[in-house]
């Protein structure tokens, strides 16, 4: 199976960087059970992850995939919403997904933004484990390294094999800072990109997650084609023959964000935003202020009333309350719900359809866009 040889020779063969551990403990991991070799911070552990010993860990006892992902999902759940008290069931008003913009309620940008970004929020690492079963990572570019602002891997959604990828930011500043607060690298790109054609290779519908403030911006990602790998991947996304979904789950911010969310079918949480630039860069530009980035968020029209309203994004996710990192589970399970409905609509097309549709898609954006010229005196 591929999940099984990716857990094993994954590490070494694509890219040739390794997880953190020292080049012993490297040498040792020499069968499935190596993933239980080290732990999210390098202690050593056992190869096996011992059941939940309770009812906090509520969304947990479905995940069959490897003793890492399975810690990494119940430690997000602990370290940022506490234990789950055993009566709290959040079911959302309506379980599937909004199509209308009036059932949005109205809220301020600014405000928006600050909660897309709130560290408490699920990752995609933690999506990965509670929405989906067997996740099996897969690292390197084949080409440069590995990248650790990006994820992704084979996985299961309802007995469904499909190849997710997502932006991976963090919760506490150490791991923001390992995953270089969720802005890829070429190196991260490049990756997706790998991933994505083996996914149309074996014929796996393509799951992306975004949630980054944009591809990383310094010298020596513009050295290394950073424009060039972004271009590429909204190439490649435009013209893949497997179903392609994205969701943006916190921050989507320029071709950043893009790069992973050329698809069939956008979907959004409530919460999150997705814009063609930040507020603050954009207050920078226009105003020459970043103070004027409240202003700037209004101007974008970032938040999910408003996407939704212009069609750029097809659907949204109710939140528990204003934020989903008050919910975990739950909202682990409204992207599962909503994903495996929007499989189901995009089941039984060729693929020639589904790239004609995503195209299609794309090209109708500002097309029918109403533009008032005032003339200077």
């Amino acid at each position: 199976r591929i999940g099984d040889r990716s857990r094993v020779r994954g590490d070494e063969g694509l890219g040739g960087i390794d997880r953190p551990g020292d080049p012993q403990q490297r040498a040792g991991r020499a069968g499935p059970t190596s993933w239980g070799a080290a732990d999210v911070d390098g202690a050593a552990t056992t190869p096996t992850s011992p059941p939940p010993e309770s009812r906090r860990d509520r969304g947990l006892t479905h995940i069959t995939g490897p003793p890492t992902c399975r810690r990494r999902a119940r430690g997000a759940l602990l370290r940022v919403a506490g234990p789950v008290d055993p009566a709290e069931t959040f079911v959302p008003a309506d379980a599937g997904t909004i199509t209308d913009p009036a059932r949005i309620p109205e809220t301020d940008p600014w405000t928006q933004v600050r909660r897309a970004r709130a560290p408490q929020r699920p990752t995609a690492l933690d999506y990965f484990a509670l929405a989906f079963d067997e996740f099996r990572e897969l690292r390197g570019d084949r080409i440069s390294g590995d990248c650790a602002a990006v994820v992704g891997g084979t996985a299961q959604l309802g007995g469904q094999p499909v190849m997710v990828i997502g932006h991976q930011k963090g919760h506490d500043p150490k791991e923001l800072m390992e995953r270089n607060f969720g802005m890829p690298t070429p190196a991260g790109y490049r990756k997706a990109a790998r991933l994505m054609r083996l996914a149309e290779k074996l014929g796996l519908p393509v799951i992306t997650l975004i949630d980054t403030p944009g591809a990383y911006p310094g010298a020596t990602a513009e050295e290394q084609g950073q424009a060039m790998v972004i271009a590429e991947n909204i190439r490649l996304m435009s013209a893949l023959r497997v179903p392609v979904i994205s969701v943006v789950v916190g921050e989507g911010g320029s071709g950043g964000a893009l790069a992973l969310g050329v698809a069939n079918r956008v979907l959004m949480f409530a919460n999150g935003t997705y814009s063609v630039i930040s507020p603050e860069g954009c207050a920078a530009i226009v105003w020459n202020d970043p103070a004027a980035a409240p202003a700037a968020a209004a101007a974008l029209a970032l938040t999910a009333r408003d996407l939704l309203r212009l069609g750029v994004v097809d659907a949204v996710l109710p939140e528990p309350g204003d934020d989903v990192g008050a919910a975990p589970v739950a909202a682990a399970e409204q992207l599962r719900r909503a994903l495996a409905a929007t499989l189901g609509e995009l089941a039984g097309r060729s693929g020639a359809e589904l790239a004609d549709e995503r195209r299609a898609r794309f090209r109708r954006f500002g097309a029918r866009q109403q533009v008032l010229v005032r003339s200077v005196a």
